[in-house]
């Protein structure tokens, strides 16, 4: 089978529906505050589903079961949500009261108040580039997507996904992309269990449960296990154990839900602090939604065994099986039912781009403007245009970026996109949560002290990470690169999220020290 007219009518229905409701949406955008807080009167459960969509994108409904299906049905992925609900709870009890005592539009915002205007800059920065990183990760996955429905190269998929973001973002501010947020968080919902459910109505759970299991000197093994238990010091490369889980993911996910402008900018469109603090809280769901793309991810593994694929598909999948899942909506669903579950990938795709083009729109005008001038200006129509032009840059920035981590992604023998996400983040996610541990902690830190322990925690990171090796490598400095890749320690990425936090946050204190003995 192949993808059908009938299954493009319906992608092509679901993105000419959420382009009318932004359409509609557009002229509710009176001023500033209804552009990026969607006049702070979004209801909280609306608030959270979107938060919920950004978060699972598309690289969760198609790197997630890739990731299954080539760790043989492994479920051990699943430790890390256990680190996800433990920040969100902290960020709802913690930082929601906090950044709700004055009127601000993101945590840089608080930061600056407490740390003066030079480190605002400094955050906004960061975030900025980790947006950029992070989220050309999410455009990739949607390339490979349509890449393989269409055939079309990888980088017109790019540029078509970029036009269509900035479209959406453009046409009407927060309050379009949080309601379409909530469509496209239940056709992703529905697009999942219906791949699920045909999974288990062709093969049946208890085969998929039997058939992921596997011979070990003669004994039968779950592969579908939860549990991790290796020491980092055993396998200090190890990625899904369960102290990773406890003790680095917390770290990363309290900067993703407390410090991060994609997903703080949600909490800001609710009216009061216990609304807010009930997106946050509720927006712990989304770990079922992990749990049912694990299962889909286990239910290919069993189909690809039982239904073996040919010798030219095998090997596609052996060198990339992020392909797996859109292969077998391609070749495997009925048609129309196969345009459903593409437009769930789709829906998760469009979610995660359209949300950071707002928020990086928000973050750069309130550093080229400034905040008072945001406010003073904010009433009229022109600061309103300003974002609309601001989300235009972004996009093209964001499209760009999507470009070259497509010839990075092409020049690394590593396909794993989960990894690769967390990767991108592990730049600036620790110097970030860093800065605001000097904006909460009683201790103070010096700007200067900051800036330099981000500098190192980002070459640090550099250093431990394959992007560097890649570019100096196509410069023609291969036995440079390959000096550093010998020389450096194994560890995985997720452990530099406390570790980066604590190098930044102390040099930002011995700056503090030091300028203060200078002075006295």
């Amino acid at each position: 089978m192949e993808f059908t007219g009938l299954d493009w009518a319906v992608v092509i229905g679901y993105m000419v529906l959420t382009t009318w409701i932004g359409h509609r949406m557009s002229g509710q955008q009176a001023n500033i505050k209804d552009f990026f807080l969607g006049g702070k009167t979004l209801p909280w459960w609306s608030v959270s589903g979107s938060m919920i969509a950004t978060e699972i994108s598309a690289l969760t409904f198609i790197g997630v079961p890739g990731m299954v299906y080539a760790m043989s049905g492994d479920w051990t992925y699943l430790q890390w949500g256990l680190g996800s609900v433990i920040a969100r709870f902290a960020v709802a009890h913690w930082l929601v009261p906090l950044y709700y005592e004055k009127e601000i539009y993101s945590p840089y915002d608080f930061i600056g108040n407490r740390l003066g205007e030079a480190v605002r800059w400094l955050v906004t920065g960061l975030f900025s580039l980790g947006s950029i990183l992070g989220q050309s990760v999410r455009v990739l996955v949607t390339a490979i997507i349509l890449q393989v429905v269409t055939g079309l190269d990888a980088r017109i998929c790019i540029v078509v996904i970029g036009v269509i973001a900035i479209l959406w973002t453009f046409m009407g501010g927060m309050r379009t992309v949080i309601w379409t947020d909530v469509m496209q968080f239940v056709l992703f919902i529905f697009g999942g269990g219906l791949a699920l459910c045909l999974l288990i109505y062709h093969v049946g759970w208890s085969e998929i449960v039997q058939l992921n299991q596997v011979v070990v000197d003669g004994k039968e093994v779950d592969k579908m296990k939860v549990f991790d238990l290796t020491s980092v010091f055993e396998e200090p490369g190890l990625r899904y154990t369960l102290w990773v889980g406890l003790l680095a993911m917390p770290f990363q996910n309290f900067t993703a839900f407390g410090v991060d402008q994609l997903n703080t900018q949600r909490m800001f469109c609710c009216g009061n602090v216990a609304d807010a603090r009930k997106a946050m809280r509720w927006s712990s769901v989304s770990i079922l939604i992990t749990i049912l793309m694990l299962a889909v991810g286990a239910g290919l593994f069993a189909w690809y065994q039982k239904f073996a694929p040919n010798s030219d598909l095998a090997a596609k999948f052996d060198e990339n099986s992020n392909f797996v899942f859109p292969t077998w909506i391609v070749n495997e669903v009925p048609m129309g039912i196969s345009g459903l579950i593409l437009a769930g990938a789709f829906a998760a795709a469009i979610s995660s781009l359209d949300s950071i083009l707002a928020a990086l729109s928000q973050t750069s005008l309130s550093v080229i403007y400034g905040r008072s001038r945001m406010e003073s200006e904010g009433d009229g129509a022109e600061m309103v245009r300003k974002s609309r032009i601001a989300v235009c840059i972004w996009g093209v920035v964001l499209t760009i970026a999507g470009l070259v981590l497509w010839w990075i992604y092409s020049n690394n023998e590593d396909s794993d996109l989960i990894g690769l996400a967390f990767g991108m983040v592990a730049y600036t996610y620790g110097p970030l949560l860093g800065v605001l541990m000097a904006a909460l902690l009683p201790w103070k830190s010096s700007t200067s002290g900051l800036i330099v322990g981000t500098v190192m925690s980002v070459l640090l990171v550099a250093w431990f990470r394959p992007e560097l090796m890649i570019i100096l490598q196509s410069v023609e400095m291969s036995d440079f690169a390959q000096t550093l890749v010998e020389s450096r320690p194994k560890l995985a990425s997720e452990w530099f999220f406390p570790l980066n936090a604590a190098i930044t946050y102390l040099f930002g204190y011995l700056g503090f020290l030091f300028t203060s003995k200078s002075k006295s």
